[in-house]
């Protein structure tokens, strides 16, 4: 049997009488990268957030490496590392110091963490920023920052909300070798949420198309060409078609 590192079943989000993730099934396999790729509102987010035990399921279950996400959020939280849309950080803080303030947080300190500090900046090519105020930043450099925070803690999977969005051409290729290197050099599992198709083609592993709530088709690009029915495994041709089949296309 496959190692699968993150696994939910039945997984389900009401708000009132809507369900925004409905009966999710997912299965992804340690050192991978998974790409959730659907329109804005699709529920990609809100699975996110139950998967780091920040939103409560209206049922089902959802565990990594074995840890039950609801019940042991604190856990899951130590393991597993989070960069969000929009990377938070304090503007008036240089990016060295933002780094300090993330790692202690998490228990570390001393020279140990200044070398790791410095080891990070240097791996996402941050070494000449490290001493700017985040607030000078553009959004590329931002999102680099953001992966040396989310490996501050070192953690076995790494969640991506659009990581690459609104950044530009030359900073999405830095980014993207960036991802890339967690799980072909470090072995961890990356999930990616995204409407960006030429980002999940580039990247993933595997791909699951997400509408409505509901994960609609997943696997490989040409086993989502089977599952679609689409006439070839060109991941632009699989989704407009799925898309506009279920009139969630959204170009």
């Amino acid at each position: 049997m496959e190692d699968m590192i993150l696994s939910t079943r039945g997984l389900t989000k009401y708000y009132g009488e809507r369900a925004v993730v409905a009966e999710l099934d997912l299965d992804i396999r340690r050192g991978e990268i998974f790409g959730l790729l659907g329109p804005n509102g699709a529920g990609k987010t809100t699975t996110i957030l139950m998967l780091l035990g920040l939103v409560r399921p209206t049922c089902g279950s959802a565990f990594i490496d074995g840890m039950d996400c609801l019940r042991d959020s604190v856990g899951i939280r130590s393991r597993v590392g989070y960069l969000p849309d929009q990377a938070g950080f304090y503007p008036d803080m240089t990016g060295r110091e933002n780094l300090r303030f993330t790692g202690q947080l998490n228990g570390f300190d001393g020279w140990e963490l200044e070398e790791w500090i410095e080891e990070l900046l240097e791996r996402v090519g941050m070494s000449g920023a490290g001493e700017q105020k985040v607030g000078t930043y553009s959004r590329g450099m931002k999102q680099r920052l953001g992966i040396a925070d989310v490996l501050i803690k070192d953690p076995e999977v790494v969640i991506m909300d659009e990581p690459t969005l609104g950044i530009d051409p030359e900073g999405m290729r830095e980014l993207t070798e960036l991802i890339r290197c967690l799980s072909e050099v470090d072995g961890r599992t990356v999930l990616i949420s995204s409407h960006q198709l030429h980002q999940i083609q580039q990247l993933c592993h595997r791909v699951g198309l997400f509408v409505g709530g509901r994960l609609m088709a997943w696997g490989e690009i040409d086993e989502l060409a089977r599952q679609v029915q689409a006439e070839s495994g060109n991941l632009d041709e699989i989704y407009r078609k799925y898309f506009e089949k279920e009139g969630e296309y959204c170009g």
